[in-house]
């Protein structure tokens, strides 16, 4: 059985490490307001103890920004956009304080969603622990202790940011962008570890994107007794899904692997009674995207009577910038013993909008290992939440252009 520790402390009596103790401060919030205490809870921490401005925008979004050497520091930022419209190219770290919703056993009964350390220390345990407020704390902290002012250090602006409703479609960071922002380069600290090998970190350098279809069928109702009277929009549904298990499926390589798209069928309903034949019937599909291909999946509409309705379109993302991607990857194999590699993801992050709206090139980096967000049992190693804020500093004072 695992056993939890009380706040402050391991089994043994000694301090938590601080970014396991940041970590708590994220995930311990009030369900029913969780999203909004949680950014209320960084915001606080960025204006106490990191150096730069900080920025609040009116989507919920948290911002932290840093100049380099003794370069003045960015004031009066009104929106997004004000973080990175300065002269200098930008580093972000970026990651998102909402998460889905907990499950019971994931409740304290006074409503806090509860964050506990277990097995022997190892592992911190609750909703938001691997996606993804512990890769936040992370980089607050990496944020927070970069050093920017050496002969060696990059000249360029460090930021953070943290947004809103990265569950619901990305919310958050396509408000940022509609708003201008844009960095140069983006460390997105969602799940890489555990891909090559388990337990080590390693760096995406691509992600599947998703697009949800709706396959609409009408038809016209007429009495089962005579079938030939009417048009079954079920029949013509049938035939549309017959065209998309036949599509080809787009492919794509990337960092040594073949990373391939799909086409799936997931919900089919139609019809209104046992003796009267159906005028309409929706077919629900599940497509994964790769950079630069998508499956035909309008080849449907050649079946009479049959559309298409993109529901949504969560876009792939692939770095461009072998230099950057080779940075991170070398931060990532100094604070570790074993040897991380170049993977792609097949789930769909911000990192996407980013990549597809705002230019920026993009990695993911960081704790969530595969199996373990939004799980009843959620949970992130320590050991890798303190590998992931060394790897972070390191990048924010690596130069790779």
């Amino acid at each position: 059985m695992d056993d939890a520790n009380g706040a402050g402390s391991t089994a043994d009596g000694e301090s938590l490490p601080e970014v396991v103790e940041l970590t708590r401060e994220l995930v311990s919030v009030p369900v029913a307001d969780a999203e909004s205490v949680a950014g209320d809870r960084v915001e606080a921490w960025l204006r106490e103890h990191a150096p730069g401005t900080v920025l609040r925008d009116e989507h919920g979004n948290v911002f932290a920004c840093r100049t380099p050497g003794d370069a003045p520091h960015l004031d009066d930022l009104v929106d997004a956009g004000d973080v990175t419209a300065g002269d200098r190219e930008t580093l972000a770290f970026v990651g998102h304080h909402d998460v889905v919703d907990p499950a019971d056993a994931q409740v304290d009964d006074d409503g806090t969603m509860t964050c506990e350390v277990v097995d022997g220390d190892r592992r911190v345990r609750g909703r938001g622990t691997a996606d993804m407020k512990g890769a936040v704390a992370a980089a607050m902290l990496a944020f927070r202790d970069a050093d920017l002012t050496g002969e060696d250090a990059p000249d360029r602006d460090l930021v953070f940011a943290s947004f809103v409703g990265e569950e619901v479609g990305g919310e958050g960071c396509r408000a940022a962008i509609a708003d201008g922002f844009a960095p140069t380069w983006s460390v997105v600290g969602e799940g890489s570890t555990g891909y090559s090998a388990p337990g080590v970190t390693d760096v995406a350098v691509a992600h599947k994107g998703r697009r949800a279809v709706t396959v609409e069928a009408t038809g016209a109702a007429a009495h089962a007794s005579e079938p030939d009277a009417g048009e079954n929009a079920i029949y013509r549904a049938t035939d549309a899904v017959d065209v998309l298990r036949d599509l080809a499926w787009p492919t794509v390589d990337v960092a040594g692997e073949t990373l391939s798209g799909s086409v799936v069928v997931t919900e089919i309903a139609g019809g209104s009674a046992w003796n009267v034949v159906p005028d309409s019937c929706e077919v629900t599909v599940d497509e994964r995207t790769v950079p630069g291909e998508r499956a035909d999946v309008g080849r449907v509409e050649a079946v009479d009577g049959v559309s298409v309705r993109v529901d949504q379109d969560l876009p792939p993302m692939r770095c461009g910038d072998d230099a950057f991607a080779d940075a991170v990857l070398a931060a990532a194999d100094a604070v570790q013993d074993d040897s991380p590699e170049h993977v792609s993801k097949p789930h769909a992050t911000d990192a996407g909008w980013l990549d597809d709206r705002a230019g920026t090139e993009c990695v993911v980096c960081g704790v969530a290992e595969p199996g373990e967000a939004h799980t009843d049992g959620e949970s992130a190693s320590v050991a890798v939440l303190e590998r992931c804020r060394r790897i972070y500093e390191r990048v924010a004072g690596t130069r790779f252009a």
